[in-house]
């Protein structure tokens, strides 16, 4: 006799998750309650729950996350300039600990004694779902079905179905997409089919947010936006809550080509993993985030927050959004944005997106100084020679020793 007696699950009403909440009936003979979160995906998460409710499932989350998703999530992962192996922009990792922290939170209100999910036991999800499950709820049990099930192909899957009656759309089988995707506000993702052969050419149709750049409008599209402490408030004089603005950015952005990804990345797990992203809005984003930075950061702390980058973005991709360390990273990070204020202009052509304009009340950049003209005595060049001598100095020491650079 299982001691399982209700198992919250991450849902989304496809197949794969329907058939997992048969399964835990089946398997441990305990209740099931499910989750799903709108985050953006674009389709309607509302039919979950008479899908739900035709698998005898009695307590039914639906919840829209949106604007906590880009506020609490998106947001700050922003601040800090983020990208994974110098081009990931990190769609579906974000999403994964604001999911582990409703699945815990649900748990907790319903008296669940696990969670579950639809991860498969090869990539990086089943880690970042599991690692925000146990941060924030030491004792909970997980129960990750694709590590424990024979059900290894779509074909069992279905045969599964039909013979316990679970309902699944059967007529949409030819229809469904060769690609494993995921999808969310910021971005959505494609696996499998002929992206497995790294050689080959994503195909056209594959795309379904941006235009190729090719086809995209001849006549470019500028827009301003405008920054408080590091996030997007207005765009084009509009004020917008976080999740309008990336709704936006996508719609203008994927319009004009902006945003496609072709990668092969690194799993946590180990493995190589090739595959295709668009992330319109994200894309925008960075650059503009960049551009306003530019001149409202001290020199030292910008490069500063580069040189950690790298080690925050690990931090996200491989599932440590809710560690210490990334908290502490996170308020150093929001720290450096208190004067991140002002105007970008960007300029978005063909898939290409260009700054062409920044401002700010808070701005570092001082012209009298920075001139090619007459500064009228704001700056005296020949402070440079002794600055260049003392640089050199330790090099000059060396070279006077008989250290040849040159060998």
């Amino acid at each position: 006799m299982s001691d399982i007696k209700k198992v919250v699950l991450a849902y989304s009403g496809g197949l794969d998750t329907s058939v997992i909440v048969r399964w835990l009936q089946d398997t441990y003979a305990c209740e099931v309650v499910t989750f799903t979160a709108d985050i953006g995906q674009g389709e309607e998460v509302e039919p979950a729950r008479t899908k739900a409710e035709a698998l005898g499932v009695k307590e039914i989350y639906i919840e829209d996350l949106r604007e906590e998703f880009v506020r609490d999530y998106v947001f700050p992962m922003f601040r800090a300039n983020t990208i994974y192996e110098g081009e990931y922009l990190l769609g579906t990792s974000i999403a994964r600990p604001l999911i582990a922290k409703r699945l815990i939170e649900i748990a907790n209100e319903t008296g669940a004694d696990a969670i579950s999910h639809g991860a498969t036991g090869k990539g990086n999800d089943q880690v970042r779902f599991e690692l925000g499950a146990y941060a924030l709820k030491p004792g909970v049990k997980v129960i990750a079905p694709w590590r424990e099930w024979d059900l290894t192909s779509r074909e069992k899957l279905m045969q599964y179905c039909e013979e316990r009656n679970i309902p699944v759309d059967f007529s949409n089988k030819k229809k469904k997409s060769p690609y494993s995707m995921d999808a969310n506000l910021l971005h959505i993702s494609y696996e499998g089919g002929v992206l497995e052969e790294p050689w080959a050419e994503a195909e056209d149709d594959m795309w379904r947010w941006s235009v190729s750049p090719e086809e995209a409008p001849d006549q470019a599209t500028y827009l301003e936006l405008t920054y408080e402490k590091g996030d997007i408030v207005a765009i084009n004089g509009e004020a917008m809550s976080p999740a309008t603005v990336l709704e936006t950015l996508n719609k203008i952005g994927g319009a004009n080509g902006v945003g496609r990804l072709d990668i092969v990345e690194n799993r946590f797990v180990g493995m190589k993993s090739r595959g295709c992203y668009e992330t319109p809005g994200g894309t925008i984003m960075l650059k503009a985030h960049r551009a306003i930075e530019s001149i409202t950061l001290d020199r030292e702390v910008a490069h500063l927050k580069d040189a950690l980058m790298p080690r925050y973005a690990e931090m996200i991709y491989n599932g440590f959004w809710w560690s210490e360390e990334r908290k502490m990273m996170q308020q150093m990070i929001d720290y450096s944005q208190r004067h991140v204020n002002g105007d970008v202009r960007v300029k978005l052509y063909k898939g290409a997106v260009s700054v062409v304009g920044r401002r700010s009340a808070d701005s570092l950049f001082d012209e009298s100084i920075a001139t090619f003209e007459d500064d009228a005595g704001s700056y005296n060049q020949k402070d440079a020679e002794g600055f260049i001598k003392l640089n050199a100095l330790r090099m000059r020491i060396a070279a006077s020793k008989g250290r040849n650079l040159l060998d």
